[in-house]
């Protein structure tokens, strides 16, 4: 802010989305509640960033679903896509298909899950990108070089700014400072990346080294996924715990059901992931994979219109003010 003496549009945007909502401005603003002035720095720039999502948002129509309850979204994406699997077991017989020694292919065909999953990932992708796209040209972001570039990196894989302003972390229920936002954070996202690097590497098993799943229990994908798996249990349940516990004035309370939706879609994910993993050697798996599959698919879903999209945007805020930090600041205040 100390950059700026005009706030347009974009700026607010900007500086909306590069808030980490660490809650210490709320405490160390002598015009917070209850003085007459009520002002709140968090709640303003979390209605913004709502906000921004829904303007930037690709279709803009589904720009919306920001508006709607996050969690029966998701839910009822999830629930409605395991009726359909469900529904398709019962018609081939293979409701209860006997011991498949944990052959997912046996009970859908691998291009079959390619086709569907990887065309609503697919348009998920897109309709990130294009709203990632008008927001990076709206904010004017300067070029960038390699150093900004690499900052940017580092602060969003280290999450520095969950630290809060001097490193002692967020507030949550109060103006005690706490770092267990931060470190929930951190399960929550490297389970997701372990997540992905499993996906990663058993795709390159199957299509360049010609080796099918199922995949042994030592092997690289199931290790790489059962780690994954045991974050997105620890980070969210984590996460939801706090949510739960935070003040109302450190937020916008309207965003509470998209937030809890998200962090309770991966919770969901990670337990049908790791029980799928545990009983995939018996006559259930075919209904775990159906549960598994239907949580997956609410996520891919919803990933444009709901609390993923933050993470996009954030890491674009965090390259834009890397940028920015290196530019010559002209602007003059004061006797200085």
């Amino acid at each position: 802010m100390t950059r700026r003496i005009e706030f347009a549009s974009a700026d607010v945007h900007y500086l909306a989305n590069l808030c980490h909502n660490c809650g210490a401005c709320l405490h160390a603003c002598q015009y917070a509640p209850p003085h007459d002035f009520a002002v709140n720095v968090p709640t303003a720039l979390a209605r913004v960033r709502k906000e921004t999502y829904m303007h930037f948002a690709w279709p803009q129509m589904m720009g919306e679903l920001y508006k709607a309850n996050g969690l029966a979204v998701a839910l009822g994406s999830s629930v409605s896509v395991m009726a359909f699997l469900l529904l398709a077991l019962a018609l081939n017989g293979r409701f209860f298909g006997g011991v498949l020694d944990g052959n997912f292919y046996a009970v859908f065909p691998h291009n079959t899950l390619v086709w569907i999953f990887g065309s609503v990932f697919s348009f998920a992708i897109l309709a990130l990108l294009i709203g990632l796209t008008r927001f990076w040209r709206q904010i004017s972001p300067g070029k960038a070089s390699g150093e900004a570039a690499a900052e940017a990196v580092h602060d969003v894989l280290t999450m520095k700014y969950l630290g809060g302003g001097h490193g002692e972390g967020c507030n949550n229920a109060d103006d005690a400072f706490s770092l267990w936002r931060k470190r929930f954070h951190h399960f929550t996202f490297y389970g997701f990346m372990l997540c992905f690097a499993a996906t990663s590497v058993a795709t390159v098993y199957h299509y360049f080294l010609g080796l099918h799943a199922p995949y042994a229990l030592n092997s690289l994908p199931v290790i790489l996924g059962t780690l994954g798996g045991l974050g997105l249990v620890i980070g969210p349940v984590g996460l939801l715990y706090l949510n739960l516990q935070r003040d109302p004035a450190h937020g916008d309370e309207t965003q509470k059901p998209m937030d809890r939706a998200f962090i309770v879609l991966l919770l969901l994910i990670s337990i049908s992931g790791l029980g799928l993993l545990i009983y995939r050697d018996t006559v259930s798996m075919s209904i775990w994979l159906v549960i598994h599959l239907g949580f997956v698919m609410g996520l891919f879903l919803t990933m444009p219109y709901g609390k993923f999209a933050h993470g996009i945007y954030r890491a674009a805020a965090l390259l834009k003010n890397a940028i920015e930090k290196r530019q010559k600041n002209t602007l003059q205040l004061g006797s200085d």
